[in-house]
């Protein structure tokens, strides 16, 4: 089967790149399975329950998030009951939502998304190997076809999640840097790994942030209002092609497309 995860989806002009791509990349390449990550969907921190439903609309199954989560106040209901938008497992147990789901596939096939926060340089959560294996304990029987998002700041964080779970899971993709990176594998008991697939949303910018403010903040080091940029958006993800019946990867590659501004 082909599942595609779409990298961090960035304010106005990520979601206009996933309009504009992924219909169309759907059919070209017989995806049977979208997974986006959508926590900087609304203005680039967070995400709303108007949103949620039009990324449904074009195509996406599961939606996956991170340190922006809580950001919109409206999506604290909304992901209480829409299980399809997940927030990190290692998060409180007490938070709303679950870390994890099983969607079905365009083909039928089920796929289990689970969603977990590094710990390195970007906040107090418990543990994500621990979350993870909790998770897969839960999941056991129900997907042998399973994509983990680890929403992280460090490149060795997510290459030691990629590591752990190789064999264990379909894929182990990196989100929150919104760079793409260029060691997109296949590890050797059939894990598909990237550490991190990118930003969809304005290259023009400070990883998605109006360059002229984000360079007068790091400049000055003074407080100044957020504001998203506009040029050079992108449609970054990767497309994975499993095989239904063990659940292994057999390739990885990169999908960018530029759209017009």
């Amino acid at each position: 089967m082909k599942l595609l995860f779409i990298g961090d989806i960035f304010g106005e002009p990520g979601r206009r790149a996933v309009q504009t791509v992924l219909p169309g990349l759907i059919s070209e390449q017989g995806i049977d399975c979208v997974i986006a990550n959508a926590e900087n969907a609304a203005h680039g921190r967070g995400l709303t329950p108007k949103i949620c439903e039009g990324l449904f609309a074009l195509g996406v199954d599961a939606i996956t998030t991170g340190n922006h989560v809580w950001d919109q106040r409206n999506i604290l209901s909304y992901i209480s009951e829409h299980p399809t938008v997940i927030r990190p497992a290692n998060y409180p147990a007490t938070q709303p939502g679950k870390g994890s789901i099983v969607v079905t596939g365009r083909n039928e096939i089920p796929v289990g998304v689970i969603n977990v926060e590094g710990q390195l340089f970007i906040g107090r959560v418990d543990c994500p190997f621990r979350a993870i294996d909790r998770e897969l304990q839960q999941m056991a029987g129900k997907a042998k076809v399973i994509l983990v998002d680890i929403h992280a700041e460090a490149t060795s964080e997510k290459r030691g999640m990629g590591w752990y779970l190789d064999g264990r899971v379909s894929a182990v993709v990196g989100t929150h840097t919104h760079v793409p990176t260029a060691d997109a594998e296949v590890f050797p008991e059939g894990t598909a790994y990237i550490s991190d697939v990118g930003m969809t949303g304005p290259y023009e910018s400070v990883i998605g942030m109006d360059k002229e403010v984000a360079l007068k903040k790091l400049r000055q080091r003074l407080p100044e209002k957020f504001a998203v940029a506009q040029g050079d958006p992108r449609f970054c993800a990767v497309l994975i092609d499993i095989n239904e019946q063990t659940g292994k990867a057999t390739s990885i590659e990169r999908v960018e497309k530029k759209i017009e501004s």
